[in-house]
């Protein structure tokens, strides 16, 4: 931000013009977030997530959840300023490396008998990406691939689709409820595993054993990105930026174009906007902007090198002012369902809050 505000460009209401700032703007600038806050904010909702019945899974496990356990891995590796795990991370990690290595006696999250059929298949597959993404995003940390972690990725491969439409994907939950278990979620699960990927030490990405896995993957999502809705298509953006030539040129520049264009006048960016989006229940989906859709947008713009490029980095400069304007004073950022109304200070209200804090906190530290 520094860098375009000394050479005089100020945005106003997506548009630019020359000149010095005002000191109101001069003030917004200034406005700062509270990592410790948002720290403890999701080490709070984690461990609830892990002691929550609901959640609990065979083995002493529990659920690893698209909206709170792997975004929370995410964000609060970033956030650490030790290379050592707390105690709620430690624990979740530990959730996982017990699921990994007991791959063959857990049961699935949702199984068939349970709820219907293909249920259990829907559940590896998700669970195969999200424990392969987390203990990924763990190694890189550490900067060395661990046994564990080449299991988790073991696990994934084998569940990979090698036929059909769905030829490099996975199999993937969908109780159609949106953006992460519905219709279009594989596509978000596969850009997650290509994160995943894309992220791991020792240049896993490019290792003989995995190969044909990864060109396989690669294919999937360049061969379908263009006919998803936006918010997965940012997905792919990210997926693009962790494993190269994922993406074309044109596709990457197709995606940044939209999603700049999406972006509302407080400089923020609504989830509700990112796709086709409505509620089960009728009650209209929320138009205001959010700190996951901001955060996903402002994550992925940063790593795709916007910054370069003087409109689109100040359309990203007033995405990240909006985030550091808008966390809540328990530390958390503003989300709210796309599938139904809920009060968003009830335990599953606070869901996509979890998940705002997330990729806030990601897109926040990704500043250099």
């Amino acid at each position: 931000m520094q860098g375009w505000i000394r050479s005089g460009v100020v945005c106003v209401m997506g548009g630019l013009v020359l000149g010095a700032p005002d000191d109101a703007f001069a003030q917004r600038v200034e406005a700062s977030w509270d990592p410790v806050a948002a720290a403890d904010y999701l080490d709070q909702r984690q461990s609830w997530w892990m002691d929550w019945p609901t959640a609990a899974r065979d083995h002493g496990t529990s659920c690893v959840s698209c909206h709170t356990t792997a975004p929370f891995a995410l964000a609060r590796t970033a956030l650490r300023q030790t290379e050592a795990p707390g105690a709620v991370e430690s624990r979740m990690l530990a959730n996982v490396e017990t699921r990994v290595t007991a791959w063959e006696e857990v049961e699935p999250f949702y199984t068939d008998d349970k709820y219907r059929a293909g249920k259990s298949l829907e559940s590896r597959g998700t669970e195969a990406i999200l424990n392969a993404l987390i203990l990924s995003n763990r190694d890189a940390a550490g900067g060395m691939l661990s046994p564990t972690t080449r299991q988790a990725f073991d696990n994934l491969w084998a569940l990979q689709r090698t036929e059909g439409p769905m030829f490099g994907g996975w199999p993937w939950l969908d109780f159609s409820l949106e953006p992460w278990e519905s219709a279009t979620a594989p596509f978000f699960g596969a850009a997650l595993a290509a994160v995943a990927v894309g992220g791991a030490p020792d240049a896993y990405a490019s290792s003989p054993g995995s190969a044909l896995q990864v060109s396989r993957l690669r294919d999937y999502l360049s061969r379908t990105a263009d006919t998803q809705h936006v918010f997965n298509q940012l997905m792919a953006l990210w997926a693009s930026t962790a494993l190269p030539d994922t993406l074309t040129g044109g596709q990457q520049r197709a995606i940044v174009d939209e999603a700049i264009r999406l972006q509302r006048p407080d400089g923020g960016w609504s989830l509700s906007s990112l796709g086709p989006f409505e509620r089960r229940d009728g009650t209209p989906v929320d138009p205001e902007s959010d700190g996951y859709a901001t955060g996903l947008v402002t994550m992925a713009l940063q790593r795709a090198g916007v910054a370069s490029q003087v409109h689109d980095d100040a359309s990203l400069q007033r995405g990240l002012l909006w985030l550091r304007q808008h966390q809540l004073p328990d530390g958390s950022w503003p989300a709210s369902s796309l599938n139904k109304e809920r009060d968003p200070d009830s335990d599953r209200g606070r869901f996509m809050r979890d998940v705002a804090t997330s990729y806030a906190v990601l897109a926040l530290t990704a500043q250099p």
